[in-house]
């Protein structure tokens, strides 16, 4: 009688066959010709995919000039009273993901205003978008590098509106350098006072008059995370928003207001044809797993979980990457 095969053996043995099938396969995969990458759209419409018209815009950008049309409407999202008879600021709201947020914000039943620079069609179109939710919407020109302004546009809107419950904290500035020896000190200022005083200056007003169940939302990166050779200055001032995001989060607790950040990747804004080259805003985006970039309004909802009591009142401090696949 032979002699049984020990479990080692029998382990061994089976081993074997697992890597001879999985030599098969390998086999089988390199007779085949490799697909051609297909950029993911698992939303409620088809988005656009790289390549995109050649295109460069002067700062700060305009979105009534991008082809192809930034997608902000959202008209699958339904509303269902998030942020009933609040009230909104948010700072870049002209365009991009700050007009997306605006539209979603006065879905949910917000007020809101929205600062900018010298966009005068884009804020105007963003009052009409509000305006056609049946909320309110008001428009403050100016610099959120201005103290003084950001104070007077708070004292503003707390005087038309009555109160201020959310503010959104997401105007920047980000044009790239490929050599760090290059990077002035006109152009990294420009960067540190646009992206991280304007920030802290905006929280500064606001705070004095939200209650407790208010929310603060800020505009992170992706760079801010991982950072980008590209844009050295811009990933710093990202990464320091997460950090500020963390830290005002701990002291506003004992306030009721909680504090959090969204970290978006690729973006179809002005933002960044008004940054890159021509021949680079063509293929933006098609980097990330998903190939291509997101558009504003499958940004936008994340914000409304992020201000909305009702979603995230255990949430605070929180930095939520949406950045199309890993």
């Amino acid at each position: 009688m032979a002699a049984r095969s020990s479990p080692a053996a029998r382990t061994a043995e089976k081993q074997r066959d697992i890597q001879a099938e999985v030599a098969k396969a390998d086999a089988s995969e390199k007779t085949k010709k490799p697909a051609k990458p297909k950029a993911m759209q698992a939303g409620a419409r088809a988005y656009p995919v790289p390549p995109f018209p050649r295109q460069h815009q002067p700062k700060p950008g305009a979105e009534h000039r991008l082809d192809p049309a930034p997608f902000y409407e959202a008209p699958y999202y339904k509303g269902s009273g998030k942020l009933d008879g609040k009230v909104a600021l948010i700072t870049g709201g002209d365009s991009g993901i700050g007009r997306a947020v605006a539209v979603l914000f006065a879905r949910e039943g917000a007020d809101v205003a929205i600062l900018h620079l010298a966009e005068g069609k884009d804020a105007d179109d963003t009052v009409k978008a509000i305006e056609a939710e049946g909320r309110k919407a008001m428009t403050f020109p100016g610099d959120v590098k201005d103290r003084a302004f950001c104070r007077k546009a708070v004292a503003a809107v707390v005087e038309v509106f009555g109160r201020l419950d959310v503010l959104v904290n997401n105007a920047a500035f980000q044009v790239h350098s490929a050599d760090v020896l290059d990077l002035s000190e006109e152009h990294f200022d420009e960067t540190l006072k646009t992206n991280l005083y304007g920030y802290f200056f905006m929280a500064q007003a606001a705070v004095p008059h939200m209650k407790e169940g208010s929310a603060i939302v800020n505009t992170g990166s992706v760079t801010g995370i991982e950072g980008s050779k590209q844009l050295v200055d811009y990933s710093m001032t990202k990464g320091g928003i997460h950090a500020f995001t963390k830290a005002l989060s701990g002291q506003l607790i004992e306030k009721g207001i909680r504090v959090n950040a969204v970290a978006p990747g690729p973006v179809w804004t002005p933002l960044n044809p008004s940054d890159k080259q021509a021949e680079d805003v063509a293929t933006f985006g098609a980097d990330t797993p998903m190939k291509r970039p997101a558009q504003p309004e499958e940004i936008a909802p994340a914000y409304v979980f992020l201000a909305s009591p009702q979603c995230s009142s255990y949430i605070t401090g929180e930095v939520l990457p949406i950045v199309g696949g890993y």
